[in-house]
Parts: structure tokens; C-alpha cells; sequence
């Protein structure tokens, strides 16, 4: 049972992406219509998920998986599962590691396999076929997974070959899978008493729901709340480019003549940076913070409420002070005690220096003769004034250069390729669940096949916001697999015949999830439960943070960063600038995420009787107590579209970017001592730390390759946090 399968049984897990309202979806191999979900299966034994797939890697049949093959095969998945732990539970032999540890390892694959796709598919190509069993299936899972850690007779098992660990002689990271399950057990709630299970069970399956909940509004809502623009000349600043999107959006919703500009995810809106229209930014603006929170259907205010007060009465149910100390002290961070002194120690220095930008900015303003004080949909629009004025150069200089296939397969690839001897070959006879996907084969540096990769770019409606990893098979040595890993970004998709030119943005994403890639198919262990990403929260997102240094190396920037049109190589001057432009606006970056950050713990760190009666009143309550409460910088995400906390798995941990980038800073340093782009440097971070996974302790594979403890200096100079920087 690896933990793959444990996190898909949590609340978290289940908080499924929706497609638009009032949108149907896209019809494609691997989702036929909803009229198709009502034909019959012949029987279980047709059913994709019944046996592993015969593709390589057991990569996903999409084009012979349908609507209608998940329900039975979760049923089917959770019976067998649930008759394996049984005779687990009731081994009459004595327990052994391989009786009962390794034999739990081994069990659920069924239900493993149909849980990998459903969950990835539901996030990348949803429909409301897929949402209703969503939101079925979010507290049976949650059941499911209580019936198997609050089992008394497989805990009792697990109890006894944990008290005699010592003498088993077993090898480091069986001995370290032997702890782990018995710490998954006890943390969910094993030890409790009869009654106290009961109430356990019907928290978990009630924060499963709401959860689904929290996602589907979260989704729903930025699509209804899409700003429709009657008249092209409000758009003044959007390229062509963006102006045909536009257009094409408001076709696809039945606007013909009309212009849609959809909500992404975070509070800042991209086309905040070039809309003139100051009336439109507004209004973009206040559409993006309204989300979740002015009533109707959507509206997660009551939602959050409910999952706070849960959490935090199931964490006094398991002997915690709140959920904040219950999710830390599983990750590498331990203690509340510890997140707050980070954010308490940098939140002053990054609003002080928001406020010296914004004081910049409003000098800009005024120096036009705006006559109006700055406010949050006037910043990223002034700020790229101020880039150009300061740097001479603005995003539209750089985004002829990132053509996605060249940042992809001549940046991403080149350098991963140059780091670790790995290269790529595409695979168009593996099936794809939309036509704009691409996959790859990973050969390693001894041409041996090491992985499957899966590129999904562009965004589309029925995929969620953001950008995320995600794997469709783990390496495991227990069972022979390779690595199946998909990266998944939202970049626009132009109209056909028309490049995809990037951000830098966005070319920094693809290098940062192409991290976390490496991070699953460099894995080499033994158990699933271990494999590649499966590590603490507060440590995942650093080996992917390591990889965008890349982005801008030179070697590399030289080998993808060229002109769409002629080929000519990005020039020298424009480098320089990216580079002298490295630390502008670090204050609204830094703020706006810490303040998210707080607002995350200031929920979390909730006791039951602390739980507010107005969600908005308490987060501008909190905002202002942790002293970031600074009006032209608002919370990266607020919290009624909050879906890291709400509806993901980053309850009491969003703060974990920031505490990785402290490991990520060092690392980088490191790399530039000893040489950078090399074969030797890349081949050490791989042994020491992206091969380990979870088998070993992560701060420990963090030693072993810088050879000491992380220092916070390098982070604080990057951030242009430090004594003296201003």
C-alpha cells in the first residue's frame, strides 16, 4: 500500500478539480460523452483497470478508458484491498516484516491503479460524469482508509514488529518503512479508544466531502466569473496573440464579438500587467478577490469555516493542540514554533520593501499626472513600466525568444541532458488523453530506458489552474516499475498556426516542474511507499526549485532562448538585463506569499473554540495582526479560492516553498562552487538526493550532498532580504 494510495485515501486528495459551469466537455478518447457512461460494461474483466497495463510502464490505456470503467473498478479495487488487509489482520503466524509490512506494501494494486489515473484525470480533464463520482467517492475513500489504520488486530501486528525493530536485523530503509507505518497508524488514530474512532471516521468522511467541495466551487466559480469585455478597445495593451485568445474564448461560450478574459488561479491577474483600461484592471481585479465569497452557489465561506473547526477538533481527538501541529510535526520543519519564527523573522523585511516599491510606483504615477493613489490593480501594470524604465527591457522583448518546443526540448532537456547524461526520444504510438499532449521516452546515460514523461502545457477548461507533477506509475524495486511522470502547466494555447511564445514566467515554471519530473524518474528504492516525490511537504518543492537555475544559465539560455522567427540567439544585453532585473519587485513577491503563508497558519493554528463566525472578518484580522495586512499587496491566494489549504495537501504547509527555497538557495550556490553545468555535479545531486526519495531522512540526503547543515544567508540575498540591501 504505497503512499500514494494512503494520500489518495486522505480528505486532501479528493478535492477534485470541475469543469465550467455551464460548459459541456470536451469530447476525447480517454472521456467519452456522458451519454456513453450509461452503456454497460460486459464485465469486470473488460475493465482497463482490472489488470496492470500492457503498455510499457504500465502507462495508462487512455484511449480505452471511459467514464463508466471507474465506479466498478473502485469498488472492485476497495473489495480486494479491503480482503488483503483482512488476512493481513488475521495472519495466525507470528507477524514478520514480510508478513505484514511488506505484504501491506503489496496490497490495494487495483485500487492503486484506477486512483493514479482517476485523480490525475480529474485535474487534468475533468467532466461532470467524473465530478459526481468525485464527490461519491471523496468519504468513501476517507472510510476506506480508516477501516484499514484504525484496524486493531493489523495495528497490534505492526505494534509488536515495532517494539522489536532493533533486533530484526533489518536494512536501513526497510527498518525506516517499518517506522513510517507505524507512524502513519498511531497519527491516524490507532491508539484511540472505541468511541473516539467512531468520531474519527465521521470527520474524516465529512472533510473528504468538503474538500471535493471547496475545489469544485473554487473551479466553478473562476469560470463563471470570467470578465466579458464588449469592446476590443478596453483591451488596449493585449498583443494580437492575447486579443485572438480572447476572442476565441468568448466564441467558445457563445459571445461571438465579444472578448473573455478568464480568472487563473492566484489573486494577481496576469492581464493586470498590460491593460491599460484602468476601469478593466479594477474590475479584474475585484472579479479575482470576490471569488468564493459574495454569495450564490459557489460561495465557500461556510465551506472553510466547516473544515477549520473539523480539522482542528479531529487534532484535539489525536492530542494535538491544533492541525498546524499535528500536519508539522511530519514534516521537516517539526513544530509551529519553528514556521512562525521563519515568516515572523522575513514578513517585516519583505512588506518594507513592497513599501519602498510602492512608493516608487506611485511616484511613476504621479509623475504621469494619474491622480489616483496606487492600489493593487494599478501594481504589476506600473511595475512593468518601472522594469522598462530601470532595465530597458519589458516581458514582450523577452517572449519571442521562449517558443514552448525550444524551452521544452532545448532548454528543459538540454540541461537535464548536460546535468545527467539523460536523453529523449518522443513516443507518438502511446495513446494521449488530448491531442496538444506529448510523451517521451528517458533513456539514461547508458541509452538503458529509464522513464516515460508526459508534457501537458496548455491550459484548457476542464483542467485545473496552476502547474503541478504528478506520477501515473512509481518506481519501485519491490515491484519492478519504472517511473510514468507527467508535468502539467496552463500556458494559453494560441490559435492554430500561431507559435506558443512564453513568459519568463512561464519558462521558469517549465524548468521548476521538470524538477519535481526528475525528482520521481531518478527514483531508486525499494518501496513504493518511498518513491521519488514521496517526501515531506516542506522538502518537495525544493530539488525542483534547484532546477530553475537552469532557466538562465548561460550554456542553456543560449541553446533555447532564440527568436521564433529568424533563430537568432536571445542577445547578450537583453541577458544582462534579466539578470540585473533579478531582485526587482521582490518586496510584493515576497510579501504577497509570506502573507498567504501566515493565513495558512493563522487557520490552522485554530483550536476548536477559537473558530471565528466570519471568515472574511477573521482573515483581515489575521492579516493585520502578522503586520501584512498592506492594501496594494494582497494575499497571493485569499481564502475563499485558497485550494493549497481547502481543497489540497497543503494544510498548515504552503509555508513549505519558502522553507524549501532556504535548501534550494545553498544548493545553488553549491553548484556554482564546484562548476555548475556538469556531468559530475549533476550525477552527486542525483545519488545523494534525487534517488533517495523518502527512504532515507530528507534533511540527512540534504548533508550528504552539501557536506553541512542549510544556511538562511544565500535565501536572504536572493530575496534582497538582508541587512542593508535597500
Amino acid at each position: 500500500m504505497n503512499k500514494h494510495l494512503m494520500l489518495i485515501m486522505l480528505s486532501s486528495a479528493l478535492a477534485i478539480q470541475s469543469s465550467p459551469a455551464n460548459s459541456a466537455p470536451a469530447e476525447t478518447a480517454a472521456n467519452a460523452s456522458t451519454a456513453s457512461s450509461k452503456k454497460p460494461l460486459d464485465t469486470l474483466a473488460n475493465n482497463p483497470f482490472a489488470t496492470a497495463s500492457s503498455l510499457m510502464y504500465e502507462y495508462p490505456p487512455f484511449d480505452k478508458i471511459r467514464n463508466e470503467h471507474y465506479a466498478p473498478a473502485f469498488a472492485e479495487g476497495m473489495r480486494q484491498h479491503n480482503a488483503e488487509i483482512t488476512r493481513i489482520a488475521n495472519n495466525r503466524a507470528a507477524p514478520t516484516f514480510d508478513n505484514t509490512v511488506v505484504a501491506m506494501e503489496r496490497a490495494g494494486q487495483m485500487l492503486n491503479r484506477v486512483s493514479m489515473v482517476f485523480t490525475n484525470q480529474t485535474s487534468t480533464n475533468t467532466n461532470p460524469v467524473l465530478e459526481t463520482l468525485s464527490r461519491e467517492l471523496a468519504p468513501k475513500l476517507a472510510a476506506h482508509q480508516d477501516q484499514i489504520f484504525l484496524n486493531t488486530q493489523l495495528f497490534k501486528r505492526v505494534g509488536k514488529l515495532y517494539e522489536a525493530r532493533n533486533s530484526l536485523n533489518l536494512d536501513a530503509e526497510s527498518l525506516r518503512l517499518l517506522e513510517r507505518y507505524y507512524t502513519d497508524f498511531v497519527r491516524a488514530g490507532a491508539k484511540l479508544a472505541e468511541t473516539d474512532k467512531t468520531k474519527l471516521k465521521s470527520m474524516n468522511a465529512q472533510l473528504a466531502t468538503l474538500a471535493t467541495q471547496f475545489s469544485q466551487n473554487a473551479l466553478k466559480e473562476s469560470n463563471a466569473g470570467a470578465i466579458i469585455v464588449d469592446n476590443k478597445a478596453d483591451l488596449q495593451g493585449l498583443s494580437d496573440g492575447e486579443l485572438s485568445s480572447a476572442a476565441e474564448a468568448a466564441k467558445a461560450r457563445g459571445l461571438n464579438g465579444k472578448y473573455v478574459i478568464p480568472l487563473m488561479n492566484t489573486t494577481g491577474q496576469p492581464f493586470e500587467a498590460v491593460l491599460a483600461n484602468r476601469a478593466l484592471r479594477q474590475r479584474l481585479h475585484e472579479a479575482s478577490v470576490a471569488r468564493g465569497s459574495h454569495g450564490g452557489e459557489f460561495d465557500n465561506r461556510d465551506v472553510v469555516l466547516k473544515i477549520v473547526r473539523l480539522r482542528a477538533e479531529r487534532a484535539t481527538l489525536l492530542g494535538y493542540l491544533n492541525h498546524a501541529a499535528y500536519g508539522l510535526e511530519d514534516e521537516t520543519a517539526k513544530t509551529t514554533t519553528a514556521v512562525n519564527k521563519m515568516l515572523g523573522e522575513l514578513a517585516p523585511a519583505a512588506v518594507n520593501n513592497a513599501r519602498l516599491e510602492a512608493a516608487e510606483l506611485q511616484k511613476l504615477i504621479d509623475a504621469q499626472q494619474g491622480g489616483f493613489k496606487l492600489e493593487a490593480w494599478d501594481w504589476a501594470y506600473y511595475t512593468e513600466q518601472l522594469r522598462k524604465a530601470k532595465y530597458s527591457f519589458d516581458d514582450s522583448q523577452l517572449r519571442p525568444y521562449f517558443e514552448l518546443n525550444n524551452v521544452l526540448e532545448n532548454g528543459v532537456f538540454y540541461a537535464a541532458s548536460k546535468l545527467y547524461g539523460i536523453s529523449f526520444r518522443e513516443r507518438k504510438d502511446l495513446p494521449v488523453y488530448h491531442p496538444s499532449i506529448k510523451v517521451y521516452e528517458v533513456l539514461d546515460a547508458d541509452g538503458s530506458s529509464l522513464a516515460l514523461f508526459i508534457a501537458d502545457m496548455y491550459a484548457r477548461d476542464t483542467k485545473r489552474g496552476g502547474a503541478w507533477m504528478n506520477a501515473y506509475t512509481e518506481q519501485s524495486g519491490l515491484f519492478g516499475t519504472h517511473p510514468v511522470i507527467a508535468n502539467h502547466l496552463n500556458i494559453p494555447q494560441p490559435p492554430a498556426g500561431q507559435p506558443t511564445l512564453l513568459t519568463f514566467d512561464e519558462v521558469r515554471t517549465a524548468f521548476h516542474e521538470f524538477g519535481h519530473a526528475l525528482h520521481g524518474m531518478f527514483s531508486k528504492v525499494k518501496y513504493p511507499r518511498f518513491s521519488g516525490t514521496n517526501v515531506p511537504r516542506d522538502f518537495v518543492e525544493y530539488p525542483s526549485q534547484v532546477n530553475e537555475m537552469w532557466a538562465t544559465w548561460p550554456e542553456v539560455l543560449k541553446n533555447y532562448a532564440k527568436h521564433y522567427q529568424n533563430g537568432e540567439v536571445i542577445p547578450q544585453s537583453l541577458v544582462d538585463k534579466i539578470s540585473a532585473a533579478n531582485q526587482f519587485n521582490q518586496g510584493f513577491t515576497t510579501t504577497e506569499y509570506i502573507a498567504a503563508s501566515l493565513l495558512d497558519q493563522r487557520w490552522h493554528q485554530l483550536t476548536p473554540a477559537q473558530i471565528p463566525s466570519d471568515a472574511l472578518a477573521f482573515e483581515a484580522q489575521a492579516l493585520k495582526q502578522a503586520g501584512v495586512d498592506f492594501a496594494p499587496v494582497p494575499p497571493r491566494y485569499r481564502t475563499t479560492y485558497f485550494s493549497h489549504i481547502f481543497g489540497g495537501g497543503y494544510s498548515a504547509g504552503y509555508y513549505a516553498y519558502l522553507w524549501s527555497e532556504v535548501l534550494d538557495a545553498e544548493s545553488v550556490e553549491w553548484f556554482k562552487e564546484n562548476g555548475g553545468l556538469s556531468r559530475k555535479n549533476g550525477d552527486w545531486f542525483r545519488q545523494q538526493l534525487l534517488s533517495k526519495g523518502g527512504s532515507i531522512d530528507p534533511l540527512l540526503s540534504f548533508r550528504n550532498f552539501r557536506g553541512r547543515d542549510p544556511k538562511i544567508e544565500p535565501l536572504l540575498i536572493r530575496r534582497g532580504l538582508q541587512s542593508g540591501s535597500r
